[in-house]
């Protein structure tokens, strides 16, 4: 935990354990410190402290390694690595990217990424199609693992928030009903990817969540490395399981649901190096804009880059999501977008059903942080 009035005053004298008496959710180094920064805190002090009232809300998850991953993780009596380590995950494939060993590791080719397990047990993972179509609106993790069979020990989860956070998204934007706007091809623009990029086989799963599209994903951001710059990725298979007996090792293609061609399922996704507003005219120059524009973990207040992105989105008119890791940085975005567009947002600051379910490490507040945690929309 660093000192909140870091880089605001003098050097820091030691480790920041004095917290403020009044929020809980910062704390500083020393009196002085604390004092020199009270000019600023105090404005967002009560709302700190109405947002640690909810932190049993934000550790809430059904998974029986709950406990574990939330409260253990924000006391640095568990970490990441041996939370992996101790389910033979620790680092490797698409889990690399879990923790901090996997950091500094460079993407590799486009091959890998198509051709990544699970290195899971065939019952703990979505290595194959689903028995069903989703028949009603999936709207917690219990929902998701019930439909697709996983018992709630399988740490897939922490993986799996990126196409459920799609999902999500599409639903409370009201397209959850796609027919009327869409015809048989779902476009996603996908704004500031990072981890994701070494875990590209979970978008597979956008086909069992939207079967009978065609999914097509464009992935925009700084963090695409230069080799990669327009390469387009076809996910035509599930990620398989570490059985090699199970089917998904020896399947070719994704199975269907429908009488429709499993190649017109096929979930596509194309990289871009660069910021959505310098990249957009070559994205959408041989094809039509996005139905949905999408930004997980976003952080519209810490980068100005920002502010011309989001002057394009305001332009094209089309729904926007964001998401962040806490409710405060969420805030500071709302405030964000209202002075560059000088409208509120259409979608209000809201809780993420599907929150990856491990707190974030080295979280500058003590309310526990957590990947795409909180959803709004402009």
């Amino acid at each position: 935990m660093e000192c909140a009035a870091r880089g605001f005053s003098t050097r820091c004298v030691g480790p920041a354990m004095r917290r403020c008496g009044q929020c809980g959710a910062v704390a500083y180094c020393s009196v002085s410190h604390q004092s020199s920064h009270w000019s600023y805190h105090k404005d967002e002090c009560k709302r700190l402290e109405e947002q640690m009232r909810r932190v049993d809300l934000l550790n809430d998850f059904p998974f029986t390694f709950t406990e574990e991953a939330t409260v253990q993780v924000s006391r640095k009596q568990e970490s990441r690595c041996s939370f992996l380590s101790k389910r033979d995950l620790h680092p490797v494939g698409m889990w690399m990217y879990e923790c901090k060993c996997g950091a500094s590791a460079s993407f590799s080719a486009s091959d890998s990424f198509r051709n990544e397990g699970w290195h899971l047990p065939s019952s703990s993972c979505p290595c194959r199609g689903p028995l069903y179509s989703v028949t009603k609106q999936l709207c917690s993790w219990t929902g998701y693992f019930e439909w697709r069979k996983i018992p709630l020990d399988s740490p897939v989860a922490l993986l799996l928030h990126w196409p459920l956070t799609i999902y999500h998204a599409i639903q409370v934007v009201g397209m959850g009903n796609l027919s009327p706007q869409i015809s048989d091809e779902l476009r996603i623009h996908y704004l500031g990817p990072q981890k994701e990029l070494g875990q590209l086989g979970v978008f597979t799963e956008l086909q069992a969540l939207f079967p009978g599209l065609q999914i097509r994903v464009e992935l925009v951001g700084p963090d695409v490395p230069q080799h990669m710059d327009g390469e387009m990725i076809s996910l035509s298979r599930y990620p398989p399981c570490m059985a090699e007996e199970c089917e998904c090792n020896y399947s070719s293609e994704i199975p269907n649901l429908g009488n429709e061609s499993a190649l017109s399922s096929a979930v596509s996704l194309q990289l871009h190096r660069g910021f959505y507003h310098d990249r957009y005219s070559d994205i959408t120059k041989d094809s039509p804009p996005p139905h949905i524009v999408i930004a997980p973990n976003a952080g519209v207040a810490a980068y100005p880059s920002w502010l011309p992105t989001i002057e394009l989105i305001k332009e094209i008119k089309v729904p926007a999501v964001f998401t962040d890791y806490c409710e405060e940085a969420c805030h500071l975005a709302a405030c964000c977008i209202k002075t560059i567009t000088g409208q509120p947002l259409s979608l209000p600051i809201d809780l993420n059903p599907f929150r990856q379910p491990m707190a974030v490490e080295e979280s500058p507040l003590f309310i526990p942080c957590y990947s795409n945690c909180f959803i709004f929309a402009m």
